[in-house]
């Protein structure tokens, strides 16, 4: 019997992206030019000798090595990380007696970096709420969700906007708990931490391999939820799919 229900954030519960037509009617640019631009802006100020190409270039590199980290060991270095990889792009290190002064000025850029989606805060999920709020008073909820540029914070935050960080328990956020899915000790850890083994857990999220797959390897069941992108729920190994949040109370009622 299933004691225990986790959610995928983005995609899931959030749509990703969809800040993204609130910003052009804001005038802003897309979030992943202006990130670029803000850490040319940043170095621009700095070093005044390197080019704005290259440092675009510096964080176009960061923005490999992060997606090597997350895809390959499994883990989500933070904003603050990201910088610093562009930074040995760039070959540059604090000048000396300047770290003080270079440290507040990356903390300015990391923060406006993480506090985008926050500012403008993405659409969520149709019927997301009904769900969750009926969901709460049958089963342990819990959220498990990696973290590319908003923090854990960020995403509390978000939830708390929205009245919905009242329905859950848990939270494990890929840049507080060190792992990033699909790897099975995030998976582990929140059997652990909500008491109840394994298979009496359900996660549910958008991407088979780390929504599906993640969980299955661990013994928990899981529901991959299509009500936002599909991405080919025919293949799926799922223990069920959910088209529309309004049919998922009564999907998990029904898994053994």
């Amino acid at each position: 019997m299933i004691q225990a229900v986790t959610f995928d954030f983005w995609d899931t519960i959030a749509i990703d992206d969809s800040d993204e037509p609130k910003r052009a009617r804001l005038g802003l640019a897309p979030k992943a030019d202006e990130r670029c631009d803000l850490f040319v802006r940043h170095i621009a100020s700095r070093y005044p000798q390197i080019s704005s190409s290259a440092a675009a270039e510096a964080y176009r590199q960061a923005n490999v090595r992060f997606r090597e980290a997350w895809q390959t060991d499994h883990q989500t270095p933070g904003v603050h990380r990201r910088i610093s990889y562009a930074y040995d792009a760039l070959g540059l290190s604090p000048p000396p007696g300047h770290y003080a002064a270079l440290l507040r000025e990356v903390n300015e850029l990391a923060r406006a970096i993480e506090t985008m989606e926050v500012q403008i805060a993405p659409a969520f999920a149709p019927h997301v709420h009904t769900a969750l709020a009926e969901l709460a008073q049958r089963y342990m909820l819990g959220i498990i969700s990696d973290t590319i540029h908003t923090t854990g914070r960020g995403i509390r935050h978000l939830l708390d906007q929205h009245g919905l960080l009242q329905y859950f328990r848990l939270f494990l956020f890929s840049d507080e708990v060190g792992e990033s899915k699909p790897s099975p000790r995030i998976f582990r850890r929140a059997s652990l931490e909500f008491g109840v083994p394994s298979s009496m857990i359900v996660h549910i999220g958008d991407r088979e391999r780390n929504d599906v797959l993640g969980p299955l390897a661990v013994g928990m069941r899981s529901v991959l939820y299509t009500g936002i992108v599909d991405r080919d729920s025919r293949a799926t190994r799922a223990t069920a799919v959910c088209r529309d949040f309004r049919q998922l109370p009564s999907i998990v009622d029904r898994i053994l």
